[in-house]
């Protein structure tokens, strides 16, 4: 009885020091006097590059923490986008049948494979995303991007170019 005891009283210290939402996130914050809502805005830009390829992730998130009855509520929804450009001209892909890309973030992953019977007509390819109550970014991450065409296969890290 004793250990439950003590896993509680943990528990409930860890919980009232990690519900501390006082701290400015990025771009925009906003504070109502009614049941004391919290809204954190935030919106980052990661960017690379590799000696064929360039990336832009961009990420959209809103946090959203209410106070309801002494309980506090925790919803988020979020959106990127990943733009993953060829450096080179359009010619040298002509001959590309198939191109694999992927990202990964700390609690996510996801990635694209196209298969081309013609030429590409462009050298702009892109994944987006959304969700609603998801694992989000922090603008601190570094994102893994890995390229493969054509036999040839090329890795490199996006940073946020604004901290």
């Amino acid at each position: 009885m004793k250990k439950i005891l003590t896993v509680l009283f943990i528990i409930m210290v860890l919980t009232a020091c990690g519900s501390d939402t006082t701290n400015k996130v990025n771009n925009s914050e906003t504070t109502k006097k009614d049941n004391n809502p919290k809204t954190i805005n935030n919106d980052y830009k990661f960017i690379g590059e590799s000696e064929h390829w360039e990336a832009e992730y961009s990420y959209k998130g809103t946090e959203l923490w209410e106070e309801d009855d002494g309980k506090t509520a925790y919803s988020n929804e979020d959106s990127y986008e990943l733009v993953l450009k060829y450096k080179g001209s359009l010619e040298e892909l002509s001959s590309m049948k198939k191109l694999e890309y992927t990202y990964e973030t700390i609690t996510e992953s996801g990635g694209k494979t196209e298969t081309y019977t013609e030429p590409p007509s462009d050298k702009v390819f892109t994944i987006s995303g959304s969700s609603e109550g998801g694992s989000k970014v922090s603008k601190d991450e570094v994102i893994q991007i890995n390229v493969k065409w054509d036999g040839f296969d090329e890795s490199f890290e996006l940073h946020n170019k604004v901290k």
